[in-house]
């Protein structure tokens, strides 16, 4: 019944088209074919931050930020921050001119998007500014309406110094939570924490050369089980970027791959 339900969300998550795009209608000329499972790891240092990853159609992506007086700065360390560059400029308004140009689509599909949001500061205050940001971006991004989710084309996930309890209680949140085994309630909507992130390194020793041991690859398949089980998509941060460790991902179900080569990553996941 878990795997049962597992399934049915994912179908049904990925089957809500956006805002703009009427049941039926043809793929919008030009927009990206999504790669689900790929994930831009940060996207910010890419010589074309969001576009090199939804180009190649990346359907995760990551931006740390910093709080800076009320405004969400993208860098992973202080030394990196830019007024110029916050969340909105680098990611939500060029999002929002992309859909805008792409018949109300983010992808080709009925794909959406998924941002992943890593607070590296004042989890809290960060919480507060991000959730008075997304509030223009009403239109592009999922939340809460009337105590039901509803989709859209970007789903904003928060992950690193979490504020689990604010945004649980936030009746008009725009944001799921990405959570980790031991903090995430079995019985958690699947709306509120749609992601599992766990570190590789916890789990298994095997860095991707030669054979991954079968004990680990048992491990693997159990832990994407406990994910599945509760409705949740699965992703490891540490882990060797290469094809061997893709391989054996794909293999045991792990829904989210994330990677600091894009053109390596795409071509292992468009290959027939």
């Amino acid at each position: 019944m878990d795997r049962f339900r597992h399934i049915v969300w994912v179908l049904s998550s990925q089957a809500v088209l956006f805002y703009g795009a009427a049941a039926g209608k043809e793929p919008p000329s030009g927009a990206p074919m999504a790669l689900v499972a790929a994930h831009s790891h940060n996207d910010y240092y890419r010589s074309r931050p969001l576009a090199d990853a939804l180009d190649r159609g990346f359907a995760s992506i990551e931006a740390d930020v910093f709080v800076v007086d009320g405004e969400l700065l993208v860098g992973h360390y202080t030394r990196e921050l830019r007024p110029e560059r916050t969340l909105e400029a680098l990611y939500l308004a060029p999002l929002r001119k992309h859909v805008a140009a792409h018949g109300g689509r983010v992808f080709a599909g009925p794909e959406r998007l998924t941002l992943l949001v890593d607070f590296k500061n004042d989890g809290a205050a960060a919480y507060a500014a991000l959730a008075t940001l997304l509030a223009k971006y009403d239109d592009l991004v999922s939340g809460l309406a009337e105590g039901t989710w509803r989709p859209r084309g970007v789903d904003v996930v928060v992950t690193g110094d979490r504020p689990v309890d604010a945004i649980r209680s936030d009746r008009s949140r725009r944001v799921g939570i990405d959570g980790r085994f031991n903090d995430t309630p079995p019985d958690a909507p699947a709306d509120l924490t749609p992601l599992i992130s766990e570190n590789w390194r916890d789990h298994f020793r095997w860095r991707g050369v030669g054979e991954m041991p079968p004990d680990e690859q048992q491990r693997l398949a159990e832990l994407v089980e406990r994910a599945h089980g509760q409705g949740r998509r699965l992703r490891f941060w540490g882990a060797a970027d290469s094809p061997a460790v893709w391989t054996q991902m794909r293999r045991a179900g792990v829904d989210v791959l994330g990677t600091d080569n894009l053109d390596a990553l795409e071509q292992f996941l468009r290959r027939p």
